[in-house]
């Protein structure tokens, strides 16, 4: 009887993704169409950002080293679900291997965290630089760049895989229908007909640590850098210095805010629906607004790629 009992919880193989399939079919062609387009543009302008960084010597800074990780991030974040979701618009069968969601949740929050991790980084290099300017080049120095980096992803990805070790002990034996349109956390453990009290309260412990932590200690650096503008004597340098700030409050607000909201909400049936249209805001937005946020605002940067786009020309059509 045990090992029967054993082989039916098992027995699931494969998920159901629900994602918008309520939805008409004209508000799903609708959907399908912008989604397929903002993903396009979100790969190309972080794929531009990464390229122009490595190849123009005037972007060879810490501020830009951290943005383009932060690009590099962005396009493996936004495939991770975006895909999946925009191909499940025009198929019928909307499933996803066991595997395939094991391994979707893992790099979902692999990736979520490292975010978070180097948007502390980068609102200390900015602190760095508008509070101690004089000690800037001696503070952020390469290896310390390159060693907050690879501490982000690296952390994040061994912090992530111990939660994957909890989330492995699981058994699915059915329904296998997500009410989401990839494998979040509570509408998967919903699924589960094990005991999930231990990593629902891992989960939230983990998530809430990680979320507010970072919240915490980059609002600190933004809060710090706000006093040291008022204080700057020209009215120049605290404009430059506020919109600078002002873009990556923004981006801070989009992305603390969809995760505050998706993972401190109950998961009720009507909740699960609430967070499937904020996820799209982290899943999909965010992913897209990030160079127009932290590069193409920026003046160097616009001249870069007008630049680079007067060459190109030159050389696709010389006559003209």
């Amino acid at each position: 009887m045990l090992d029967m009992k054993e082989r039916n919880q098992t027995a699931v193989t494969e998920f159901i993704l629900v994602g918008f399939s309520s939805l008409g079919e004209k508000l799903k062609i609708f959907l399908f169409l912008v989604l397929l387009l903002t993903y396009l543009f979100t790969i190309t302008g972080n794929v531009v950002i990464i390229f122009i960084v490595w190849v123009d010597h005037r972007l060879h800074s810490p501020m830009y080293f951290f943005i383009a990780n932060l690009s590099f991030l962005e396009i493996w974040f936004t495939s991770v679900t975006s895909p999946k979701l925009i191909l499940n618009f025009l198929s019928v069968n909307r499933t996803i291997s066991f595997h395939g969601c094991m391994a979707q949740t893992f790099f979902y929050f692999a990736l979520g965290f490292t975010e978070f991790a180097l948007l502390v980084v980068m609102s200390f290099d900015r602190y760095v630089a508008i509070c101690c300017p004089l000690q800037y080049a001696t503070i952020m120095k390469q290896r310390l760049c390159v060693q907050l980096v690879l501490g982000s992803w690296v952390g994040s990805f061994v912090v992530v895989s111990g939660r994957m070790v909890l989330l492995s002990k699981l058994r699915f034996c059915g329904p296998n229908v997500i009410n989401h349109f990839f494998c979040d956390n509570t509408p998967l453990f919903q699924l589960s007909c094990t005991d999930t009290s231990e990593i629902r309260r891992v989960d939230s412990i983990l998530i809430s640590t990680v979320v507010l932590s970072s919240l915490c200690l980059t609002m600190l650096s933004y809060v710090t850098i706000f006093f040291s503008i008022l204080r700057m004597p020209t009215a120049i340098g605290r404009q430059k210095a506020f919109a600078t700030c002002a873009s990556h409050v923004t981006a801070l607000a989009v992305v603390y805010g969809s995760c505050i909201v998706l993972y401190t909400t109950h998961s009720g049936n009507s909740s699960l629906d609430l967070n499937k249209g904020v996820a799209l805001l982290n899943t999909i937005l965010y992913p897209l607004l990030n160079p127009f946020i932290y590069s193409l605002r920026n003046k160097t940067v616009r001249l870069i790629l007008r630049e680079a786009f007067s060459q190109g020309t030159a050389k696709l059509f010389p006559n003209l």
